[in-house]
């Protein structure tokens, strides 16, 4: 894989330039947007869950920003994903060129708006009187993960989307339910220990979890918490490489 991107190096870049430029084309702030949607829908969710779920919680706005910063890099990802085959049918229907090309670029798109957002969430950690400890170098761990498991629903999704067009719709629902079961503006301290256990099997709560440790407990996961992640990874990443690899052909009859 890592000799055909290099061989399709070009044209990978000419896409991720292309996708970039496309997605602030004829807005007035232009790049600017990647750090105001994300700032000003945490001024909403904050002035909104603060007199309900921030009160007794130590840290509320970093908390809060640390579902948020996952929660909208995944579904930011996950969304362009699906359509990266559709939207380009025509250029792979007259080249022979690697279809997961297309979903990479939207994965680094999505990926450069998720660092310009991690920038400005370390501010907003500084002003909450948050203290960095050599324990974030572990970070790495979960942006890592959180990469490949984007990559590997968007395999999924893109694939699904190319000859199931209702599952755009069936997404948007399931990503709504998912952001109000990963707990990004209220605690799961005052449920049972079982309900608690019930939430890690939701991969996005396991990353923004893993943020918060670190972040804002300081303190690093648990080697079962590592394991539990990375399965998530592989079982999803593996899934959407089959995908790809059992129907690459079949793509082409149904754009």
């Amino acid at each position: 894989m890592l000799e055909r991107l290099k061989k399709y190096q070009f044209l990978f870049e000419e896409l991720v330039k292309r996708d970039f430029k496309n997605k602030y084309k004829r807005t007035m702030l232009g790049m600017a947007w990647s750090i105001l949607a994300p700032l000003l829908q945490l001024l909403v969710m904050r002035l909104v869950f603060t007199q309900f779920f921030g009160r007794t919680t130590e840290h509320y706005t970093t908390y809060l920003f640390c579902g948020m910063l996952i929660f909208t890099y995944f579904s930011d990802a996950s969304n362009q994903g699906m359509a990266s085959l559709i939207g380009n049918a025509s250029i792979f229907t007259k080249v022979n060129v690697p279809k997961y090309l297309f979903l990479l670029s939207k994965n680094i798109q999505a990926l450069i708006n998720f660092g310009l957002t991690l920038c400005v969430f370390v501010l907003f950690c500084l002003i909450d009187d948050i203290v960095f400890t050599w324990k974030c170098v572990f970070l790495l761990y979960p942006v890592i993960c959180l990469v490949l498991f984007n990559i590997g629903v968007g395999l999924i999704l893109s694939a699904l989307f190319v000859f199931f067009r209702d599952i755009q719709y069936l997404w948007g629902v399931f990503t709504q339910l998912l952001m109000y079961m990963s707990a990004i503006f209220y605690t799961i301290d005052s449920y049972s220990q079982t309900i608690q256990y019930l939430f890690l099997l939701n991969p996005i709560y396991l990353f923004i979890r893993y943020f918060r440790k670190i972040v804002i407990e300081a303190t690093v996961p648990t080697v079962w918490f590592h394991l539990l992640m990375l399965a998530d990874v592989a079982i999803v990443l593996g899934i959407g490489c089959w995908i790809y690899k059992k129907y690459n052909t079949k793509f082409l009859y149904y754009v």
